[in-house]
């Protein structure tokens, strides 16, 4: 891969990681811990406060999954590596990068 394809994928995914972290301050406050205290709100409130609050936690984690993912491609890039299937070094189609920066597996070995 030319250095300077290198550097704009390398700045792509540093822009995702970024995009990840306001993601993460964003929700912050949605994972707070929900005051079960039944005098100010009702009990469907609560249970909905709870919902709100179990969804921002599984945001969170595909959010730190993702940032894995684009962190192990970061990786991939300086060892020479990008665009290389793991399990069978195949290339991984253009269209496929594009669409998914961090993608590690080709189709076949993805399904």
């Amino acid at each position: 891969m030319p250095e300077s394809d290198s550097s704009l994928l390398r700045a792509r995914l540093l822009d995702r990681l970024a995009e990840l972290d306001a993601s993460d301050a964003v929700g912050a406050d949605a994972q707070a811990t929900v005051v079960l205290d039944q005098s100010r709100v009702g009990r469907l409130s609560r249970m909905d406060a709870l919902q709100g609050q179990a969804m921002a936690g599984a945001s969170a984690a595909r959010r730190q999954q993702e940032r894995r993912r684009v962190r192990a491609a970061l990786q991939r890039v300086d060892d020479g590596v990008y665009g290389r299937c793991v399990d069978c070094d195949v290339a991984i189609p253009e269209g496929r990068l594009d669409i998914d920066p961090a993608a590690e597996r080709c189709v076949r070995c993805a399904n």
